[in-house]
């Protein structure tokens, strides 16, 4: 199925809010200071910081790394999904547990667009009406537009179960 392009105006500004998450950054900081104290003992303070350094820099760049990728897929399904008629109202930040998550507030429900925001691990999951789909985020951005024509059929062309009735 291809989107069809639409004309139809929408009220989303087109932008996804920046999911920068400050308890998976404080929890990287923590096994970081963790992971580095072991090294007291056999290496003595200075290798001790250099490996709290070390470990909470990578986790912080994972972490960045993996938000910007999964807010790269949601505004890529968000923007095609607009640009094919869907009613877009907004997209904001939302928090659940340690996921990053953004919830896409549509005339037909909210989307909820979110995943482990950790590079090497990223993981998308998609959940509307409460069905839910997880993907590698690698392949949901090497196949967006075959993601994207799947769910906006899913969700606005075949809609609510009462739509469906």
């Amino acid at each position: 199925m291809q989107l069809d392009q639409s004309t139809q105006e929408t009220a989303w500004s087109g932008t996804v809010p920046s999911a920068l998450d400050a308890r998976v950054l404080g929890l990287v900081v923590v096994t970081a200071g963790l992971a580095a104290s072991v090294n007291v003992p056999y290496g003595g303070i200075p290798l001790a910081a250099a490996a709290f350094v070390l470990l909470a820099g990578t986790g912080v760049v994972v972490h960045v790394l993996g938000e910007r990728k999964l807010r790269r897929i949601t505004d890529g399904l968000v923007e095609r999904w607009a640009d094919a008629g869907g009613e877009i109202e907004t997209v904001t930040k939302s928090t659940t547990g340690m996921r990053t998550e953004w919830t896409v507030h549509t005339s037909d429900g909210t989307i909820t667009i979110g995943g482990i925001a950790l590079v090497p691990l990223s993981r998308l999951s998609i959940e509307w009406q409460g069905v839910g789909d997880t993907m590698d985020a690698s392949e949901a951005a090497a196949n967006m537009d075959q993601l994207a024509a799947s769910l906006y059929e899913e969700i606005f062309e075949i809609g609510s179960p009462s739509r469906r009735a």
